[in-house]
């Protein structure tokens, strides 16, 4: 059984490799204490990214953490990364597919992105949507 660290570093490492090969150049901050994984510059503009693991939440939907999980001094702390990352870049394995998904469109604490529904609602985050084309 993997544990999360080894999960979210294989993500990274996809996320680093993917944008490298769609042209953009890519930062990594030293140490672990930034809210972002990643920066990216599309021609100067400069995104602060969040890279995320999906896992499929039901049928036709998976879904990814917007906030963070720590234990300080024996202490369970959650944190949010609104105002603090540009957007999410989220990797599900099931489907070998990365998704950008700006800050502002994420929900506080999880998010769910969905391939297929009965009905068409206008709460319903839409995978299709959200696909990596290699443009942000």
């Amino acid at each position: 059984m993997r544990n999360s660290k080894d999960i979210g570093d294989e993500t990274e490492a996809r996320a680093i490799a993917t944008l490298l090969s769609c042209g953009y150049s890519v930062s990594v901050p030293f140490g672990d204490n930034d809210k972002y994984d990643l920066l990216v510059d599309d021609e100067g503009e400069i995104y602060r990214i969040q890279c995320k693991t999906g896992w499929e939440n039901k049928t036709n939907t998976f879904r990814f953490n917007t906030h963070t999980q720590t234990t300080r001094n024996g202490t369970y702390h959650e944190d949010g990364y609104h105002g603090k990352i540009d957007a999410f870049f989220v990797y599900y394995p099931e489907n070998d597919t990365f998704y950008w998904i700006d800050a502002t469109d994420s929900t506080e604490q999880k998010m769910e992105l969905r391939f297929e529904a009965e009905i068409d609602h206008p709460s319903i985050n839409w995978a299709e949507e959200y696909v990596f084309t290699g443009e942000i």
